[in-house]
């Protein structure tokens, strides 16, 4: 019955068939009524409404399309009285919300048609979201939702299981009983759908709950899994996809509820895989089921007896499923769509699986079973097979990296046979596996291996197939980018005469190729590439100067690429005139660009910043031109949209450049093209500022106010923030170059400045970002100086740091309580070794702060300091060596900026840098040790005693068994700095001085640590100085270290001059025999006391 008047519900049925009318104009008045007749002035009326057209109305389109519009309708924010915003429905007098929740609850067991019937469900469940998030009353709901889930109409079940997957909140807070009572009813429905949305909703449900609440459902996996086989025999591809899609849901959240069934599971997904009937959607799902546990239970797998062996069979059986219908590969050849996407294509699901193998369970795992099928596969005569290997080495290589590097070599000789392979995509794959390896076994692969890789591959530049020679040469970008001059010398003659041949392609995409190679071999060639400088610059030119049309725009785009990069690799004297007459060409260029779309635009900004690093403050007239489109760019808003329903998702979700976030029942899109545009701007705008410095101060103002302070609060996109961050310094920096340190100008900039910047200390929502925060913050008071801080300042930033660490220690308590759950043998997951790396960098970039405001402010910190003193007893005690070194570092700081005030807090001090100079941790020694040296030299009276005591410790550390390899040897050369400086500033307290001072001679040299030489050869210098026995008895030892520190140029400028020059006197008074005591060095170091002491 309805309790409104036929009359309303003429015009609400007029109102919906306008809505739904195909003409524009009718469908506009339509929305028009909607919004400013019935949601501005009857919403009530509205919602109650639609509410009873879905009920009554006599067409199915009709009650279903209601349906639709109090969704979108009910969620729309309405404000109040009193000014708050509250969602349409919830802000009904209650007596009408009654009315149409009993409707909506009415219409889901009494509506007969399937499809009306799933949308008054979305309505149903839009509502149960609001009460949720509300926290609004509404207990008739799952009353009505668990008797529907027991009808005896099928389509009702389905439906209340749809709902409880839609909002799993509803059910959170019931009874765990009656929560697993009803999912095991829907797990052992007779109707398959309704099993199917009974998995889907436990999937949601078990997403939402809280993690110590999962373990009370783990007893209903079997039932889950005795779904499967039933719907697989029925081929029925489409349900088999939902189910497996929950599984991976469940599997993310909680691989190890599967444990005790995992075999069974394991072998259910490889017959599914294996199953070409069923399709390729299923297949693909099972596939991505068990990658799913190799990413989140890695070591579940690696104990399987079956896993390992069967994934890799069944993604290299996968990967053989390329080119179907296209032996030859004359359509693959005739094609120029290199970008086409093939992500739902069989061989790229492998090759994607056998990459996340890889890198979850590691070489040790994969490595046997795959190379039990490679060798054959690379000599089958199927080139289907040979492709596939080669995509599979490609896949896993970066994953077996420690392992796949030693045996480089005999991977390379299944892979450069392939170059010259008879099918052309196969070609194309070893040209794959090159780059890849490049790329993975950077360094190694082109120090070690480039007289095997470069003579191979080159050729491939002449294959008769364009395709095959732009992936040649875009394998070439990979080598040549990781490569240095020396190297790439002797080939550079034969690679760009190969590539000034693929200049002359017909195919555009290949020239295209050739230049961005181009690009990167005159990159890593630097000076080496001028001798091609004449042949290749007026090649680009003519490219830059022909009017082309839109088809070519990109390799115009190109070529600006190109050239830009050969004039930074040559320089600005080697271009002579022409580096002006570049500049000018791309002025030309962009004053002729009109379309938004037009790729050179981008790349334009790109080298208009490489022309600025080639010409310096010569660039300084073209900035006019080059500014106001970065800083539009710059200064973008982000562009969000609220999308209300599924076709507007749908048309975003078509459209490149879309960022989708789910919020409230809706959808954001987000466009992050613009987002990404405004992030290489800003990285532009820091390359201008750091090469022109003073002469871009007319924008630094301009810039700072509208793109990089209101850049560090970007919240939409993290890499904005960043850029921002880097850019903050930059500009103050410029700023000062401009009007100088004490300027009126740079104070006012600064005071604006850093209220902003320190509130983004305490604002930062990302772990990664607030360590740059702490970066932008240390170097923006590096550039203003001595104090530069207030009082305000300094206590705001320390309420910030106290958030900062007490965050951060919770962090470290949630995951010691994950590693306590952890079974035994089971690693920490990529995503927690992230963010342990994350948190390690925010706090090496807090200390970084600490030491600069230390430095520039002293004494006056301290008070402020001295709030954070709990957070560094608990740190320094800490099993967590991280926090251990952040503390004593820390310490070293107030020793080293305090000086004799420091004492006021030695009973914090003391303990820790005892404790430190024997930690096990190589990085802590070193902060200990170098904390007792800066006590002697900056402590004063009070610290000598302390120092003195300290040395015998200090020896230890040096004559540790390991001192001087590579993670110990700055521990050990700061030890040695430390002992030399408490000979000299604390003499008076150390009883056998000149015991001390002979054995120290033993603890050089300092060959590593170029802060910690200069004080070791300054003392050492004013032993030889005073002719003292401890250095005059070891003249040979002495002399050696010299050599040995020139040579690794620790030992440089004044402080070089001054020791050379005593260490001269030394040899001279001691008549020391230079032949014999360089005889042990290096040819380098031999070299190097020629040079000085010849």
């Amino acid at each position: 019955m309805s309790v409104l008047s036929p009359e309303v519900h003429s015009e609400l049925a007029t109102l919906l068939k306008g809505l739904q009318s195909p003409d524009n104009v009718e469908r506009t008045n339509a929305e028009q009524q909607l919004n400013d007749v019935w949601l501005a002035g009857r919403p009530n009326v509205l919602l109650v409404g639609l509410s009873e057209q879905a009920q009554l109305a006599q067409e199915p389109a009709t009650r279903s399309f209601a349906a639709v519009i109090f969704r979108r309708q009910s969620s729309k924010q309405r404000k109040l009285s009193d000014g708050q915003l509250r969602e349409l429905f919830l802000s009904l007098p209650s007596d009408e919300r009654d009315v149409i929740r009993a409707k909506l609850l009415q219409c889901l067991t009494t509506e007969s048609d399937s499809s009306v019937r799933g949308k008054i469900g979305d309505a149903v469940a839009e509502l149960a979201r609001q009460h949720t998030a509300d926290t609004v009353p509404w207990p008739e709901l799952l009353e009505a939702l668990f008797a529907a889930s027991r009808s005896a109409e099928p389509g009702q079940r389905e439906t209340a299981f749809r709902v409880f997957s839609a909002t799993p909140e509803i059910i959170e807070k019931s009874h765990e009983e009656v929560v697993l009572s009803a999912f095991k009813g829907g797990f052992a429905d007779s109707d398959t759908s309704v099993r199917i949305s009974a998995v889907e909703a436990f999937a949601s449900f078990f997403r939402s709950i809280a993690k110590k609440a999962q373990a009370k459902y783990y007893i209903l996996i079997p039932e889950i899994l005795n779904i499967l086989p039933p719907i697989k025999e029925s081929g029925d591809g489409e349900l088999l996809t939902k189910a497996l899609i929950s599984l991976i849901d469940l599997a993310e959240v909680a691989p190890k509820m599967f444990k005790p069934l995992f075999n069974s599971l394991v072998q259910f997904s490889v017959s599914v895989i294996q199953d070409k009937e069923l399709g390729e959607t299923p297949r693909q799902n099972a596939l991505e089921l068990m990658a799913t546990f190799a990413d989140c239970a890695p070591v579940m797998c690696k104990n399987d007896p079956n896993y390992t062996n069967d994934m890799v069979t069944q993604c290299l059986s996968l990967m053989t499923d390329v080119g179907f219908d296209d032996d030859d590969a004359e359509e693959w050849n005739a094609s120029e769509d290199l970008d086409a996407d093939e992500s739902d294509s069989n061989h790229v699901a492998g090759e994607q699986c056998m990459d996340r193998l890889a890198n979850k369970l590691g070489g040790q795992v994969i490595l046997p079973p795959t190379f039990n099928w490679l060798p054959r596969m690379m000599t089958s005569s199927a080139w289907r097979d040979r492709h596939a290997a080669l995509m599979a080495i490609s896949a896993i290589s970066e994953g077996c990296r420690e392992l796949m590097v030693g045996e480089l070599d005999k991977v390379l000789d299944l892979v450069l046979p392939a170059l010259r392979d008879p099918h052309p995509r196969v070609r194309w794959a070893g040209c794959n596996a090159v780059g890849q390896m490049s790329t993975d076994f950077a360094g190694t692969m082109q120090e070690k291996y480039h007289s095997a890789v470069l003579p191979n591959i080159i050729p491939v530049l002449e294959s008769q197939e364009p395709r095959v020679q732009a992936h040649a040469a875009a394998a070439l970008v990979n080598f040549c980018e990781e490569a240095e001059k020396s190297i790439l010398e002797p080939y550079l003659d034969q690679l760009l005469n190969h590539l000034m041949m693929l200049l002359q392609s017909e195919k555009r995409f290949v020239q295209e190729q050739a230049l961005s190679t181009i690009a990167t071999v005159a990159d890593s060639a630097e000076t080496s590439f001028d001798k091609y400088y004449s042949t290749l610059m007026p090649l680009l030119f003519n490219v830059l100067k022909e009017e082309q049309s839109k088809e070519y725009r990109l390799l115009r785009a190109k070529a600006m690429e190109c050239a830009t990069l050969i004039a930074l690799a040559v320089g600005k004297a080697r271009m002579g005139e022409d580096a002006l007459a570049l500049v000018q060409l791309l002025g030309h260029i962009q004053n002729n660009i009109t379309e938004a779309d037009d790729p050179q635009a981008s790349y334009l900004l790109h080298c208009w910043g490489r022309m600025c690093r080639v010409l310096g403050k010569d660039f300084v007239p073209f900035l006019a031109g080059v500014i106001p489109p970065l800083t539009e760019l710059g200064g973008a808003k982000a562009d969000i949209q609220l999308l209300d329903d599924e076709d507007q998702v749908a048309q975003i979700q078509d459209e490149e450049g879309w960022e989708l976030v789910p919020l409230k029942g809706k959808v954001i899109g987000i466009k992050t093209s613009t987002l990404d545009d405004k992030h290489m701007a800003i990285e532009l705008i820091v390359i201008y500022a750091q090469v022109l410095e003073e002469v871009f101060e007319p924008y630094v103002n301009d810039i700072m106010d509208k793109i990089a302070l209101p850049g560090l609060a970007f919240f939409f996109h993290d890499p904005v923030r960043v850029a921002s961050a880097k850019c903050v310094p930059q500009l103050l920096n410029a700023y000062k170059k401009a009007h100088g340190a004490e300027s009126m100008q740079l104070g006012q900039l600064w005071e604006r400045t850093v209220e902003r910047v320190l509130e983004v200390l305490s604002t930062e929502p990302a772990i990664d970002t607030l360590a740059e925060m702490y970066q932008c913050f240390y170097e923006c008071v590096e550039v203003i100086g001595k104090n530069c801080l207030t009082n305000n300042h300094m206590s705001t930033f320390i309420e910030s740091a106290q958030s900062v660490l007490k965050d951060y220690q919770e962090r470290v308590n949630e995951r010691r309580e994950e590693l306590a759950e952890a079974e035994d043998g089971e690693e920490a997951s990529e995503e927690t070794l992230f963010a342990i790396e994350d948190d390690q960098n925010l706090l090496s970039d807090m200390n970084k702060a600490f030491h600069t405001i230390f430095k520039n402010m002293g004494t006056t910190f301290l008070p402020h300091w001295e709030k954070l003193m709990d957070f560094y007893k608990m740190a320094i005690v800490n099993e967590d060596a991280t926090q251990r070194q952040w503390a004593i570092c820390i310490f070293d700081d107030v020793l080293e900026f305090c000086g004799p005030q420091s004492w006021t807090y030695s009973q914090h001090i003391i303990q820790p840098l005892v404790d430190g100079m024997s930690d096990a941790t190589p990085a802590n020694r070193q902060a200990a040790v170098y904390g007792a040296g800066v006590a002697a030299h900056k402590g004063g009276e009070a610290w000598s005693e302390f120092v003195a005591a300290c040395l015998p410790t200090l020896f230890q550390v040096v004559q540790r068994p390991t001192a001087r390899e590579d993670d110990d040897v700055f521990a050990t050369e700061n030890a040695c700095a430390a002992i030399a400086k408490i000979l000299h500033f604390n003499a008076s307290k150390v009883t056998n001085w000149q015991d001390v001072a002979s054995a120290w001679i033993d603890t050089l040299p300092v060959v590593n640590d170029e802060e910690a030489a200069p004080y070791a050869y300054a003392f050492l210098a004013q032993l030889i100085d005073q002719q003292n026995p401890a250095v005059f008895n070891r003249a040979g030892l002495a002399f050696q270290s010299v050599a040995q520190a020139l040579e690794a140029e620790t030992l440089q400028g004044q402080t070089a001059a001054r020791v050379v020059a005593s260490t001269k006197a030394l040899v001279q008074a001691t008549n020391l025999n230079l032949g014999q005591a360089a005889a042990t060095l290096t040819p380098e170091q031999q070299r190097t006391v020629q040079a000085y002491f010849a």
